[in-house]
């Protein structure tokens, strides 16, 4: 008696093993007009942090707000980066004269009394070269001692040498400054603009926009509260478009391609279809994914198909089981995968 129930037991479990995989091979197949699958929406979300760390002074939105890209969201006390810039600014605006004073060379009064000084050293030179002259005449008639001789020559020397270097400073202001200081006055005024610029960021970055359209989900951080890069503010459910992660057979891959028109359906809306297109195929096979599996289709290899619907009232939730319905016969399958949604 117990040899005939396990035999019976036996045959009822083939039985429903056959059932489920007909079941699961023939819900994926189509009428002829159009083949069904069947998925998840996917989970999508946007963390929003501040790019700099500071005090937390606003916070503009709720939780379950819609927002758009550049709407604003929180902001940081600006005071210390505002400081920054006005630091920036000043060293631009150092280095701007500095440079201006280079490019401008010298001025004529500087030239003029250049001159002059070379005039005066050169009366000065004359007056000690006449001198030593005249006292090594007199030392031939031991008028002089030799000592006087030799200071008188040395008060020559050292007029010549004045009068040498008086003559280069006056080469030198004719010429102006350097290639060189100017190439290095440039560079340092390229730096502090380059700080300037980005002290400017920084103060731009104490508001934090919205980069993407969706749902604010959390509101993480409250005013008073220190924010750094590594923490979000907020987190954005982004809602549209969605997509909706699903898998095909690989008998059914050859019917459909990226840009086919794919409606999305839902239990919960049993008479509205959202009309989407499919977006992405996957280029590798996997194993049935254990969500639609069954122990006797662990062998089959499917491909993940990703199917894009406009969302613009935020029916479809992230998470929601959909059913993706892709019209073999429909001229809309010929369609740009491209399919931009308005928020």
């Amino acid at each position: 008696m117990n040899r005939k129930r396990m035999m019976l037991i036996g045959v009822v479990v083939i039985i429903v093993a056959g059932l489920g995989a007909w079941f699961f091979l023939a819900r994926h197949k189509g009428t002829g007009q159009s083949l069904k699958i069947y998925g998840n929406i996917d989970i999508r979300q946007v963390q929003m942090a501040f790019n700099d760390a500071g005090r937390i002074q606003t916070v503009a939105v709720e939780e379950g707000e819609r927002v758009h890209p550049g709407l604003l969201l929180a902001t940081l006390d600006p005071v210390r980066f505002q400081d920054a810039v006005l630091k920036a600014q000043a060293q631009v605006a150092q280095q701007r004269e500095i440079l201006a004073r280079l490019l401008a060379g010298s001025r004529p009064e500087e030239i003029i009394a250049a001159r002059a000084r070379v005039a005066g050293a050169t009366t000065d030179w004359r007056n000690a070269q006449l001198t030593y002259h005249r006292l090594a005449i007199l030392l031939a008639s031991h008028y002089v001692s030799h000592q006087a001789v030799d200071n008188a020559r040395r008060t020559m020397q050292a007029a010549q040498a004045i009068l040498r270097a008086d003559r280069q400073a006056l080469i030198l202001a004719i010429k102006g400054p350097r290639k060189e200081d100017i190439a290095a006055a440039r560079a340092a005024l390229g730096v502090a603009q380059g700080t300037l610029a980005l002290a400017l960021r920084e103060l731009a970055d104490t508001k934090l926009y919205a980069t993407s359209a969706g749902m604010i989900e959390d509101r993480i951080l409250e005013p008073g509260d220190m924010a750094t890069p590594q923490t979000p503010v907020f987190t954005i459910a982004l809602d549209n478009p969605v997509w909706a992660r699903a898998y095909i057979p690989e008998t059914e891959l050859a019917q459909i391609k990226p840009g086919m028109r794919a409606d999305l359906e839902n239990a919960d809306f049993p008479n509205r279809r959202f009309q989407g297109w499919i977006g992405y195929i996957s280029p590798t096979a996997e194993f049935t994914p254990k969500t639609v599996e069954t122990t006797e289709l662990r062998s089959q290899l499917v491909y993940q198909v990703r199917a894009y619907a406009c969302n613009p009232t935020g029916a479809l939730r992230l998470g929601m089981p959909v059913t993706v319905v892709i019209p073999l016969t429909s001229p809309a399958h010929t369609a740009s995968a491209s399919h931009p949604c308005e928020p």
